[in-house]
């Protein structure tokens, strides 16, 4: 048989991939999804709700992105630590 049987090779779509999906997807969804923060009220701190929504996503977002980072670098070393 050769090295790349199925029973050698990890998966590729496996959970933690499926997490760093969705922590990367889901701010293009809450951004594209424009009628949900379409809209004036509630205000903070006087900034009508439209613009301090997109900023919260902004810090989100980055909250996100680390985190799909983080679990792609562990990832990477625990498929390597098992190739050898």
């Amino acid at each position: 048989m050769s090295s790349d049987s199925p029973e050698a090779r990890p998966p590729v779509v496996t959970p933690v991939r499926v997490v760093i999906a969705l922590c990367l997807l889901a701010p293009f969804v809450a951004m594209l999804w424009v009628g949900s923060y379409a809209k004036v009220d509630p205000a903070f701190i006087g900034i009508p709700f439209f613009y301090w929504y997109q900023m919260l996503w902004v810090l989100i977002s980055t909250a996100l992105t680390m985190t799909a980072y983080k679990l792609w670098q562990r990832d990477q070393r625990a498929r390597r630590g098992g190739a050898q």
